[in-house]
This record gives C-alpha cells, sequence and structure tokens, in this order.
C-alpha cells in the first residue's frame, strides 16, 4: 500500500468522524432529556481535524518528493 492511498484512507476517516459528529450536535433538541456532551464532541471534532490536516500534509510532502525525484531523473 502506497503512501498517498493511506494518507487518503485517514482523510475520508477524519471527514466521516467530523460529519457524524456534527450530525450528532445538530440533532440535539434543547427539550430533550438525552442531551449530547458537547465537550466531548467538540475535542472529537477538533481530534478529526487535525487527523485531517496531517494526512493532507502527507499527501503533499509525498507529492513534493515525486516532483524532486522525477526532476532528478530528467
Amino acid at each position: 500500500m502506497d503512501v498517498m492511498s493511506v494518507a487518503l484512507s485517514g482523510m475520508q476517516n477524519a471527514q466521516s468522524t467530523i460529519q457524524k459528529t456534527a450530525e450528532s450536535i445538530a440533532t440535539v433538541s434543547p427539550e430533550t432529556s438525552d442531551s449530547v456532551d458537547l465537550s466531548s464532541q467538540m475535542v472529537a471534532m477538533l481530534a478529526a481535524r487535525n487527523q485531517y490536516q496531517t494526512n493532507a500534509r502527507v499527501i503533499q510532502t509525498a507529492d513534493d518528493m515525486q516532483k524532486k525525484l522525477l526532476n532528478l531523473l530528467a
């Protein structure tokens, strides 16, 4: 498995986590007795955002390395 596909998979996982967490927060009604712990939901969203950004940097770095390798070979 190459680096790009692993990073892309990580980005997709982070995006899914962000979406699920946002839906969980959005569906909370003030009238219901079952409330979402907003602090833990926000921590989960921030962790997923950081995971997404890290995987994006991995893809960017791999792309830069491929460009430099092609320049060396050319």
